[in-house]
């Protein structure tokens, strides 16, 4: 039997909040619940229930009382605001087997996402994509969570990384405390990405950085003569994976290696991950994060 949390599987989900439960619910199975829910829960107030509420959190004593379906809301008195920015360029086009980046992206996204609104933060989503930045600003609650995945499904990755004239949607200057989590291939023409993060570090947020490659990227495996396209600039160039590959391998773990200095200099939380991996411990590294935004 496969697991819920390999990528073949929940990528053929096409439901993607059913797709970001079912990542999630795996991830929290052997967990300490405790690690996941937490102290920190106040009553708060009633309110009733609607479709697609968690009905662990339904009064059976107030439905027995008014035969209605009332949900207890509680206050979350170490919520956080969690930004989801997504690299939508022609880049995350790159498609390893059935799937694109932009496709492990998006369901990698809507995890996390699903994951903090459980945890009673507030998400908040921005798309960098053909130059420009879609924006859909921090709220918690189930309607908002719908809206984000509905964008999540919505995008189409294209032309290039936004310019830096969009970016001031990013500073909303919020007082709450932030959790930034910027999922991308890294790919950059000159220093776009890391010039971005410089600012996004520089504003004292805490900042995840998810780096997604595909596994084809990492092995170069592909045979004899192929011809490599730059998705973004539509430049090609010919190899021979055969005498290539390891002149590749050696460039490829330098060039992992200083990305990971860049983001240690920056003081940013870095991950690799391969388009063959589960998101488990993307799931555990949000977690980790969050606790240092919370503390």
């Amino acid at each position: 039997m496969q697991k819920l949390a390999d990528p073949k599987t929940f990528l053929a989900i096409k439901d993607l909040s059913l797709a970001a439960r079912t990542i999630v619910d795996g991830f929290m199975t052997g967990l300490n619940k405790s690690s996941i829910k937490g102290p920190g829960l106040e009553f708060s107030q009633y309110r009733s229930y609607q479709p697609g509420d968690d009905l662990r959190w339904l009064d059976w004593k107030m439905y027995g009382r008014s035969d209605r379906y009332y949900i207890r809301e509680s206050e979350v008195e170490t919520n956080i605001s969690v930004r989801f920015l997504i690299d939508a360029s022609g880049s995350m086009n790159h498609q390893d087997g059935a799937f694109k980046k932009i496709d492990y992206a998006r369901y990698l996204a809507a995890a996390l996402a699903y994951l903090a609104n459980s945890q009673g933060d507030a998400t908040g989503l921005y798309i960098f994509q053909d130059g420009g930045l879609f924006s859909l600003a921090s709220r918690q609650d189930f309607q908002h969570l719908n809206r984000l995945f509905f964008h999540l499904e919505s995008i189409i990755a294209g032309g290039q990384f936004t310019r830096p004239v969009n970016y001031k949607d990013i500073y909303t200057g919020s007082r709450k405390k932030e959790l930034l989590i910027f999922i991308t291939d890294l790919y950059q023409k000159n220093t776009e990405i890391l010039d971005l993060l410089d600012t996004l570090s520089a504003l004292k947020n805490e900042v995840i950085v998810f780096h997604l490659m595909g596994k084809n990227e990492l092995d170069l495996d592909f045979k004899g003569f192929s011809v490599l396209e730059d998705l973004e600039t539509g430049e090609t160039v010919k190899i021979d994976a055969s005498t290539s590959r390891k002149q590749y391998l050696e460039d490829l773990s330098i060039h992992l290696n200083d990305l990971r200095t860049e983001m240690l200099d920056r003081h940013i939380h870095y991950r690799m991950i391969s388009m063959d991996e589960s998101p488990d411990q993307a799931l555990r590294d949000f977690l980790n994060q969050r606790n240092k935004v919370r503390g």
